[in-house]
């Protein structure tokens, strides 16, 4: 048996940053598994200036749910109730991510031969009679008690995610029938703030959690070259957007996209991944101010945040929401502008007010 243990430290010093080990036991004649997968944050280190109810019950209160039954459906019932997407963007994990923002919500489904594999959402206006963004977190849990471990079969395999205590206050899973819900909640509100829906196939593959699983460990595709930077531009508006979200349901102006910003986030997301490191001051192109200067970006005020190896654009910005400092940049009223750049899972996101 192999099994990988996960363990997170945090150094609080104007600076948040999550490591994540792994050990490695193996005993022979087994063949029940374990894999893992950590993430880490970075944020700038000052912004500058230059079940308690029953299964049937549960299953009888997922039946109201509209964006629950679109799981394993075709995409002519997405098309029915939304119509066309604003923009399809290519995933990481075998499913493209069509996009419905409106203008007090926004939503992705994710479609994988032509049928629904994965639905998030956020904002006010979505019609989901079992949760509402904005629900406080031990009302949920009276209802579902939530669970450390959560255990399921996708044909013959059987896999069972074990969430950490950090894990079951921001993030639980839950298990209904033949659905997987996330919940994302706001650890300073401790409130309701994003839901994700998803098939048993889909969890496997983004493998959010610590799992152990007897069989076969599914997996994503492979990507190209070009396809990684198909998938990072998607990332990279996808995150505008939920930042977006996240600014209006604290009554925050808008942060506009800037196409030079942007280039510097991507070319430092870049920067780490190829050169190994994780900070915000690269070995060969400086500090922020410094790659925004070279870039000919001039700004009263910047910030940044910094990310890596989380699953995609919807766990990196919640994520970011919970940690202190790169929730002060994602909330601070003074940014008018961002630019986002991504490159594989390193995710970076420079925040600017402009001259």
């Amino acid at each position: 048996m192999k099994k990988f243990g996960c363990g997170i430290f945090f150094v609080f010093m104007g600076m948040a940053i999550f490591y994540t080990f792994f050990m490695d036991n193996l005993l022979e004649n087994d063949i029940e598994y374990t894999s893992s997968k950590g993430h880490i944050n970075e944020v700038n280190e000052s912004v500058f200036y230059e079940p308690k109810t029953g299964k049937q019950q549960q299953s009888t209160l997922l039946e109201e749910d509209g964006l629950h039954k679109l799981i394993g459906e075709p995409v002519e019932a997405v098309l029915q109730m939304y119509g066309e997407p604003s923009r399809v963007d290519l995933s990481a994990y075998d499913y493209n991510w069509w996009i419905y923002p409106t203008e007090n919500s926004y939503v992705q489904i994710g479609i994988e031969d032509d049928h629904v594999v994965t639905v998030y959402f956020i904002g006010e206006d979505v019609l989901t009679p079992l949760f509402y963004i904005g629900q406080p977190y031990e009302e949920i849990n009276a209802t579902f008690a939530f669970q450390e471990q959560v255990s399921f079969n996708v044909k013959s395999n059987s896999y069972q995610f074990n969430l950490s205590e950090e894990e079951l206050t921001t993030r639980p899973l839950l298990k209904i029938d033949h659905v997987f819900i996330q919940l994302y909640f706001d650890t300073f509100t401790n409130k309701l703030s994003g839901i994700r829906y998803l098939d048993g196939n889909t969890l496997v593959k983004h493998r959010p959690y610590s799992v152990v699983y007897r069989g076969e460990l599914i997996e994503a595709s492979p990507l190209s070259g070009t396809e990684w930077r198909q998938v990072e531009k998607g990332i990279s508006l996808q995150i505008l957007d939920i930042t977006n979200e996240i600014r209006k349901r604290h009554q925050l102006n808008k942060l506009e996209w800037d196409d030079d910003t942007s280039i510097v986030a991507f070319h430092h997301s870049e920067d780490m991944r190829i050169n190994e490191y994780f900070s915000h001051t690269s070995p060969s192109h400086g500090e922020l101010k410094d790659r925004l200067k070279k870039q000919g970006v001039f700004y009263q005020l910047a910030g940044e945040n910094i990310a890596a190896k989380y699953v995609d654009a919807i766990a990196v910005v919640e994520g970011w929401l919970n940690s202190e400092g790169h929730r002060v940049n994602l909330l601070h009223e003074d940014f008018t502008h961002i630019g986002v750049g991504v490159y594989e899972r390193y995710y970076t996101q420079n925040f600017i007010t402009p001259w």
